[in-house]
């Protein structure tokens, strides 16, 4: 593999925890993500997720889900609920 080099990233303990068991999963550590995307990032000549800025909607939406995770609340009592409200903004 030749000389290697440390990378050391600043990141959220829950997130790490998080992507960590995820990545366990499939049987990757964290090193072997961070491996993984440099070579993409090589090999495509550029990242391989699509960034963009989201609309307004779409900002909107997202502000709306961190208060609610903030809140600790829902927003539908149910999963029925929540399908019919799809429904019914579908009808019109």
């Amino acid at each position: 593999m030749g000389h290697t080099s440390m990378v050391h990233v600043r990141i959220d303990d829950e997130l790490k925890a998080q992507a960590t068991e995820m990545l366990e999963t499939m049987g990757l550590s964290v090193s072997d993500a961070v491996r993984i995307l440099f070579k993409r990032i090589v090999v495509e000549q550029a990242f391989p997720l699509e960034l963009k800025v989201p609309n307004a909607t779409t900002r909107e939406a997202m502000a709306e889900a961190r208060a609610m995770r903030q809140a600790r609340r829902v927003r539908f009592s149910s999963a029925e609920a929540l399908f019919d409200d799809l429904e019914e903004d579908a009808r019109q």
